[in-house]
């Protein structure tokens, strides 16, 4: 990701502090800010912001983003730069400061904001898609903690298809996947094994397509309880094997990889029991995704809960009926 040199200039200086409503920092609050953001750099003498800028070209050109995602490093940067606790004169909660960071960040496509917990968070305006940390393994926050609580409560709860319509499309629109196209449950008919399809655009812009089958509870396949996980199987092999209509280039085209999704367990015995039911070229093509996965990819992704497992909240007193008993 290359940044025009302008913006980062811009940014520079306010990491040093020579733009109003950013601490100022000398050579070594230079180095000590990038320690705070996990990065080994360390400020030699040279012209401040020139130093800076050289620096965030390095960060920008980390491997691993798109045009719609950000390096891990930078987003710990902004976060870095936006820290509450850094409040300069009258900018008590840091608005002013938020101001002037997205005028540079909205020449870039990007804008920052303060999540519910007080957070500095990177929003790509042309998707509406938020940048995360992309490690869905990392320790998590207290509030991430509630979140998922919530969310696992949820999935035991939800039905199949608003584990699809209100789980699943969301994250991966979040992760990047486009075109996503749910088939529902209404027509079984014109499902041909697949609940979801949609692409993902390479960097170097192939397209590949995937399609996802996906379950509401445990699948699992030991002893004679085999039925649900050969359903799915069969589901899968319909999946790989039928041609899907895309509209955007007017073909028909086959799915390249299948996603077994499961709202509950996925144990190893059903893992090995439709691996050994696949061919090795088949095999390759599937890949599995169990409540845990889900859970960790949704709270990092910082994608809003959906509304049924948000807590409900207590009636008023005067809502309460006067001829109800306590």
């Amino acid at each position: 990701m290359k940044w025009k040199p302008r913006n980062l200039r811009d940014l520079s200086r306010m990491i040093v502090g020579d733009v109003e409503h950013f601490q100022y920092r000398s050579s070594k609050y230079i180095t000590e800010f990038f320690e705070d953001c996990d990065l080994e750099f360390v400020h030699n003498g040279e012209t401040r912001p020139v130093w800076v800028a050289e620096r965030l070209e390095e960060v920008l050109a980390m491997p691993g983003p798109t045009q719609t995602s950000m390096p891990d490093a930078f987003l710990r940067i902004i976060r870095r730069l936006l820290d509450k606790c850094e409040a300069e004169g009258d900018d008590i909660d840091r608005s002013k400061a938020l101001s002037a960071l997205n005028i540079v960040l909205l020449h870039e496509g990007w804008a920052a904001f303060y999540d519910e917990d007080g957070l500095a968070q990177l929003r790509h305006v042309a998707t509406n898609t938020i940048a995360q940390m992309a490690n869905p393994h990392r320790p998590f926050t207290p509030s991430e903690v509630e979140r998922r609580d919530q969310l696992f409560a949820y999935l035991g709860k939800c039905s199949e298809d608003e584990l699809i319509e209100e789980v699943l499309l969301p994250l991966f629109r979040q992760l990047g996947f486009h075109r996503i196209t749910s088939a529902g449950h209404k027509d079984k008919a014109l499902e041909y094994g697949k609940d979801v399809w949609m692409k993902y655009t390479l960097p170097t812009l192939h397209v590949l397509y995937f399609g996802i089958q996906a379950k509401k509870g445990k699948l699992d396949a030991s002893g004679v309880s085999t039925s649900n996980v050969a359903e799915i199987h069969n589901q899968v092999m319909m999946m790989l094997g039928h041609e899907i209509f895309d509209p955007e280039l007017n073909r028909r085209v086959l799915v390249d990889h299948a996603f077994i999704v499961a709202g509950g367990e996925i144990t190893k015995q059903a893992r090995n029991w439709i691996g050994n039911k696949l061919d090795a070229s088949k095999r390759s093509q599937v890949m599995f995704m169990d409540r845990d996965d889900i859970l960790n990819l949704f709270v990092v992704s910082n994608l809003p809960l959906p509304k049924g497992a948000l807590p409900s909240k207590l009636p008023a007193w005067d809502d309460l009926d006067d001829d109800v008993p306590f």
